[in-house]
């Protein structure tokens, strides 16, 4: 299970993770709907480039850039959280979405917590794998937290300060 727009969903995705021995260029990706490493895909892109059912996973460490012209052809691209206070993935979502113009699921995988749910939409996230060890109905509450933001991001343009309507003074008196 994931949750994907706030809601509980059967996860029909793997996600191809290299062991020590396996290289980009040589790993066999398996039939079905793969969510495969970006170095796979770079590594592989004329073979795998055919495949409908395919989606990329980005590590902490890579840029958004590197898929600038294939960002449309996956149906999910997902982003790694290597440790829940490792926040680059938040920036790699936020290009993904604002930049680049990804408009599919947008996936985080990982060390995927509750507490991080709720800043991981603001980014762009609409997909959530939290890590096995947690229950994950309690995780949903996470979007819960809080009622209103402060800031702009991917998900609300006007800071609240040009949200709010405010009376003037003179219609006080």
């Amino acid at each position: 299970m994931i949750i994907k727009n706030k809601t509980l969903v059967e996860d029909g995705w793997q996600v191809l993770r290299l062991s020590d021995q396996e290289t980009a260029e040589k790993v066999t990706v398996p039939n079905g709907k793969v969510i495969v490493p970006l170095k796979v895909w770079l590594a592989q892109r004329d073979q795998l480039q055919q495949r409908r059912e395919l989606g990329v996973w980005f590590a902490s460490d890579e840029r958004p850039e590197d898929l600038k012209g294939d960002v449309h052809k996956f149906q999910v691209i997902a982003v790694d959280f290597p440790k829940f206070s490792d926040g680059r993935g938040y920036s790699i979502a936020y290009n993904l979405r604002a930049r680049l113009g990804y408009a599919g699921e947008l996936r985080a995988i990982g060390d995927v917590l509750r507490d991080q749910l709720f800043y991981m939409q603001r980014v762009g996230f609409d997909a959530f794998a939290p890590r096995a060890d947690r229950d994950i109905h309690d995780a949903l509450k996470g979007f819960e937290d809080f009622s209103e933001v402060y800031q702009t991001s991917f998900d609300q343009k006007q800071p609240l300060f040009r949200r709010v309507q405010r009376q003037s003074k003179s219609s006080l008196v």
